[in-house]
């Protein structure tokens, strides 16, 4: 639910795969010669190595070592998390009450490769979690060891940093370095966003999930920027969503493209030709919007290199996110009522649940969209540059 904010997000698939890394330590012993032992290693070790690494939140505020910038971000994210429970009727728990500094500006990388020629990504199978279009690396060199070797096999890859990713309330997850330097109101979205996945869940519905958790992020954000932030930084933020949602639209429309070209029966050599117009538009279109937005670079870093593994690792995590803010609004913008809403929702069949989200849709007022593009054009030159959104999230 870019977010997640588009890239900044991890897989969704990724929130079981460490929530379930506890399995792993029993199994580990059991796997002694399975070519696998070593992913699975690293992939204990890190998650272990991360969960010593917290240190209560009261604590790192409390220690003189802690920098005046770091504590002040420090008691931004402790506020933000007591809204959420007091205010939002999010999960009153252990997650987001530690923190820890990783000493790297990612908790995990992640692989995901396609062939030349599809937006299909590849698919790993591994013990405990099931079939996944990555794999996920704490180990950076071991990350990049596979990555290059995809490569060599003549694939489209892309190489992630990821800055955060959830245990669904399995652990306690911590507050990171990789994420709490982050604009106010993206660290709101990103914690209300993780929160909500704790309060609701739906096995197999990526779309519904991410698009709910989306929306209680920005919705949260929203109402606490109003309370307690600056205009400017209420500005900023709507600025930002509305670049975020044009870059998805012009994401969008160029994966649409490549998909057509790549069923098409035409010969490889000529797909390979479209394939690199495509790309070359999506580039220049990117160049243009920069200069709508003054030259800002947020985005700069992940449009380096674009490739079909880019693309394929981005899936929609905002389509339904009007749907739920209309549901929120009908509700009498009361939470508790909207989560049940929510779960009412949920519990029908994916065909059902298909067709109440499109009546809410139709629905759902879009003046929200049109505002947020409206201030792009009076306060575009005031936005300070945003860790990009499109670093992250892959699906």
């Amino acid at each position: 639910m870019v977010a997640g904010f588009f890239l900044y997000r991890l897989n969704c698939h990724m929130l079981s795969l460490y929530a379930k890394l506890t399995l792993l330590i029993v199994l580990v012993p059991l796997l002694s010669g399975c070519p696998s032992l070593p992913y699975y290693s690293q992939a204990v070790a890190g998650h272990w190595q991360l969960l010593n690494a917290r240190r209560p939140l009261a604590e790192v505020l409390a220690d003189p070592a802690t920098t005046p910038t770091l504590r002040k971000r420090l008691e931004t994210a402790h506020g933000l998390r007591d809204f959420a429970s007091t205010v939002l009727a999010l999960p009153d728990n252990g997650s987001y009450r530690y923190y820890a500094d990783l000493r790297r500006p990612y908790v995990v990388r992640n692989v995901v490769a396609t062939p030349e020629l599809s937006l299909e990504p590849r698919r790993w199978c591994f013990w405990v979690v099931g079939c996944v279009s990555y794999r996920g690396y704490y180990d950076a060199d071991a990350a990049q060891q596979f990555a290059n070797w995809l490569r060599e096999q003549g694939d489209d890859v892309y190489l992630a940093d990821i800055p955060a990713y959830s245990t669904l309330g399995w652990f306690a997850d911590p507050l990171l370095n990789t994420f709490i330097h982050w604009p106010p109101g993206r660290l709101a979205e990103l914690l209300f966003h993780e929160l909500a996945h704790q309060r609701l869940y739906i096995s197999n519905a990526t779309d519904f999930n991410e698009s709910f958790a989306t929306a209680v992020g920005r919705l949260g954000a929203r109402l606490w920027l109003a309370r307690y932030a600056s205009p400017q930084a209420q500005t900023n933020y709507e600025i930002s969503l509305c670049r975020f949602e044009t870059l998805l639209d012009l994401i969008a429309a160029t994966r649409q493209a490549l998909i057509q070209l790549y069923a098409a029966p035409s010969s490889p050599t000529a797909k390979r030709a479209g394939k690199h117009r495509l790309l070359a538009e999506l580039q220049a279109d990117y160049r243009r919007l920069k200069q709508q937005w003054r030259g800002d670079t947020t985005y700069d870093a992940w449009f380096q290199h674009v490739n079909n593994a880019k693309l394929a690792a981005l899936d929609s995590y905002t389509r339904f996110v009007p749907a739920f803010e209309h549901l929120f609004a009908t509700t009498g913008q009361d939470f508790p009522a909207f989560y049940q809403a929510v779960q009412d929702l949920g519990e029908l069949s994916a065909e059902q649940r298909e067709v109440q989200l499109q009546v809410l849709l139709k629905e759902a007022d879009a003046n929200l969209a049109t505002v947020a593009c409206r201030l792009e054009d009076a306060n575009a030159a005031t936005v300070a540059a945003e860790p990009s959104e499109l670093a992250g999230i892959v699906r």
